[in-house]
């Protein structure tokens, strides 16, 4: 055969002919350390309450949940994100339950906390929507608005409880200007300077979140674009990251993942602090109802997806499949 260029000599198809080969040339792998297991533990339940729109995953009960956490901890997963569900007569405008001392997140929190200790990073999801009764991430004013500054103040509240529940990394989520700023004043000033900050630094507005709002019984009315990053901007996640950064974040997240692996890239690019990603729960079913359908391969699918979402420059990964995939692994 004539060569040309540099073919035939060029074959790149060399390093991909069988699967040693491939998987010693491999440029990404995945770790169970790189994941990260979210969870809902649910106020008031008897038993786990599956999530009808996330096949697989539940509303946990304080028992299962402790369950979960040991099981993510022998599965070798880095740490479990924390979403608690209060009973809906407990919901009112300021989200009082979300700063309750004896709240259900901070229960979960003691729970985790007592059961694998420092084997698991505890981390809680630290925003206001699912205690209060109109949905929001934090409190309105007269006209119906959410009040940034008002807000920064529970935020404030909810960072001292749960860190003095033991939580280890709080993820403030509400995407409140200056919050992180906040919350890490909040926990210099009452003793809690160890703990530490996974900042939702580019948090999109995104059609991806339906399941989730049945995994924490939201009672939302509207939507929450005008704290929510719009879908159609990149140099405001720059810019958002700047901000958390200078205000004392420890790490940083983006999420939904795989709509915006492009701002990923761009984040990891330009940080030296962990970067995680959010594989959110409409991800999370797409992939499942495919998969029911026989349309796809499951489990090559929760791969790739991860893989992608890794090599887009995720240090961590919050995934519903944490300890599934850290088994497989």
């Amino acid at each position: 055969m004539t060569k040309y260029g540099s073919f035939p000599g060029a074959r790149p198809r060399r390093l991909r002919t069988m699967p040693a080969m491939r998987r010693m040339v491999a440029e990404y792998r995945l770790h169970p350390a790189d994941l990260i297991l979210p969870a809902f533990v649910r106020e008031g339940v008897g038993e786990p309450v599956p999530i009808g729109a996330m096949p697989g995953v539940v509303q946990h009960t304080r028992d299962t949940l402790r369950k979960a956490a040991v099981e993510a901890v022998e599965a070798g997963v880095a740490g479990i994100m924390l979403f608690g569900v209060p009973l809906d007569e407990k919901k009112d405008a300021a989200g009082t339950a979300g700063t309750d001392p004896d709240g259900i997140l901070q229960q979960a929190i003691r729970d985790v906390r007592a059961e694998v200790g420092n084997d698991l990073v505890i981390m809680s999801d630290l925003c206001l929507d699912e205690y209060t009764d109109h949905g929001h991430c934090g409190v309105l004013d007269s006209e119906g608005r959410v009040d940034n500054d008002a807000t920064l103040e529970r935020y404030a509240e909810m960072a001292q409880v749960q860190a003095d529940a033991g939580v280890h990394v709080v993820g403030p989520s509400g995407m409140m200007d200056g919050q992180v700023g906040v919350i890490r004043d909040a926990l210099d000033q009452t003793g809690h300077e160890d703990v530490s900050i996974l900042a939702y630094t580019a948090k999109y507005s995104s059609a991806f979140y339906g399941p989730f709002r049945e995994a924490v019984g939201s009672s939302l009315k509207g939507d929450r674009k005008t704290y929510q990053q719009d879908p159609a901007n990149l140099r405001e996640s720059l810019r958002e990251l700047a901000l958390d950064l200078d205000e004392g974040a420890d790490m940083v997240m983006v999420k939904p993942a795989l709509p915006y692996l492009d701002v990923l890239a761009k984040i990891a690019d330009a940080v030296d602090v962990p970067v995680a990603a959010y594989q959110i729960s409409g991800e999370y079913a797409m992939i499942e109802a495919a998969a029911e359908k026989g349309w796809i391969d499951r489990d090559k699918a929760i791969m790739e997806t991860l893989t992608g979402i890794k090599r887009a420059g995720a240090n961590m990964i919050l995934t519903y499949w944490a300890t599934e995939v850290a088994r497989a692994l």
